[in-house]
């Protein structure tokens, strides 16, 4: 159900173009369809539609009428997702540690891409186990020190092509080894080489584990061929971004809020659609403007184009986008003098309740439940909607 999240009004919707031309488009794909990805599609078309089902509740003082919709819950829903992530980022910012944070960005090498597609979660797994791994041995080696690591991971680009990398907010300091104390690391020095090393050798001994075994999948001819595909990505060091430390609790909540669960477009950003052809504005990061930014620029795709690489974004299922390492893995209990108190952000929030009357203040009062189920080509018994067992049918 719809929370009603206030943020920047959206012009145009996902759904809409969807709509318009889905039904051409899976009469001649390009790729194969997935049944996620026709899932997130269908999730993404009835979101907040009457499909979904729209409740009415009344105040009964003055007699306003609030008309709510049922929202996909789909992480690939762009209006879903971005609800989910402010909520999760509320809750998880009472459990960073009151030390400074980094933002923290792993990219494999794009020759790994087809390798990483073919063998799915297996190899997605290990980008985030050794990402986290590499943070998590060098602070403990260098400094004596467990850190908490949010991991998060991302296949997009801004221009929404294959672009795979991990977001990570890593403590700058964590809990002493040796005496258990919260102990922040001065100065923000890091040993590049030692990280680039570090994640790309044990990435690859992960990958020639899997080969030896016999469950890498692949098109390599031989293990000559397969060594010989390493020492080719191996020419270039593999990226490792830092920016430096954030000591601000308001901070780290902006990074995690944009970098976490929300889906691979925001509606905002979509400055057009037109017939056939969608537009979206973009940061090109190859040119930087006075204001030492990168340049925003719009892109417009035909949907043939842009639905094929929307499609590749989504999730495969079951597959956790967000992990915990260190201190901040699940199980893992931080004493409640290590924990940040700064709980108020730069950047509010604002929540409307949509069950209590914005005119005089009283609480609504559920009236009926109406459905739209005039859309055949969209089947409701793929979503688990759970009704209230009071809930009215109604044919809009």
């Amino acid at each position: 159900m719809c929370t009603c999240i206030h943020h920047k009004e959206k012009k145009y919707r996902l759904g809409n173009f969807f709509d318009a031309n889905w039904e051409s488009y899976i009469k001649d794909p390009p790729h194969p369809i997935t049944p996620e990805q026709y899932k997130a599609v269908n999730a993404i078309r009835v979101c907040r539609t009457a499909v979904m089902g729209v409740d009415y509740y009344i105040c009964l003082r003055c007699g306003d009428i609030k008309e709510i919709y049922h929202n996909c819950k789909h992480r690939f829903c762009p209006t879903c997702s971005w609800s989910d992530t402010i909520r999760w980022a509320e809750k998880i910012k009472g459990r960073l540690l009151n030390i400074p944070h980094r933002h923290v960005v792993f990219t494999v090498p794009h020759a790994l891409i087809p390798l990483i597609k073919i063998n799915g979660k297996e190899l997605l797994n290990i980008l985030l186990r050794t990402s986290a791994d590499t943070f998590k041995d060098w602070i403990s080696y260098k400094y004596k020190i467990k850190p908490g690591i949010i991991s998060v991971l991302h296949t997009w680009g801004e221009t929404k092509e294959y672009h795979l990398h991990v977001h990570m907010i890593v403590s700058w300091g964590g809990i002493d080894q040796k005496t258990g104390e919260l102990r922040a690391i001065k100065g923000d020095y890091v040993n590049y080489d030692f990280l680039h090393n570090k994640f790309r050798n044990k990435f690859e001994d992960y990958l020639v584990a899997l080969y030896n075994e016999d469950k890498l999948e692949h098109k390599f001819s031989d293990k000559r061929d397969f060594l010989r595909f390493l020492r080719q990505i191996n020419k270039k060091n593999w990226i490792i971004h830092l920016e430096p430390p954030m000591s601000a609790a308001s901070a780290v909540i902006r990074y995690i809020g944009r970098y976490s669960k929300r889906a691979c477009i925001s509606e905002n950003k979509i400055t057009e659609m037109e017939g056939e052809y969608i537009s979206f504005s973009h940061k090109d990061y190859k040119m930087i403007g006075e204001d030492k930014k990168p340049v925003e620029k719009i892109l417009r795709l035909h949907y043939r184009e842009f639905f094929s690489r929307l499609l590749q974004h989504v999730p495969l299922p079951h597959f956790q986008m967000v992990r915990y390492y260190g201190v901040y893995a699940t199980k893992t209990k931080i004493p409640k003098a290590y924990l940040n108190k700064e709980f108020e952000t730069e950047e509010q929030w604002d929540w409307e309740n949509p069950f209590v009357c914005s005119v005089c203040g009283q609480e609504r009062v559920y009236m009926f439940t109406i459905f739209d189920v005039r859309q055949p080509k969209l089947r409701l018994d793929k979503f688990d909607i759970k009704l209230h067992p009071s809930y009215i049918f109604k044919r809009a």
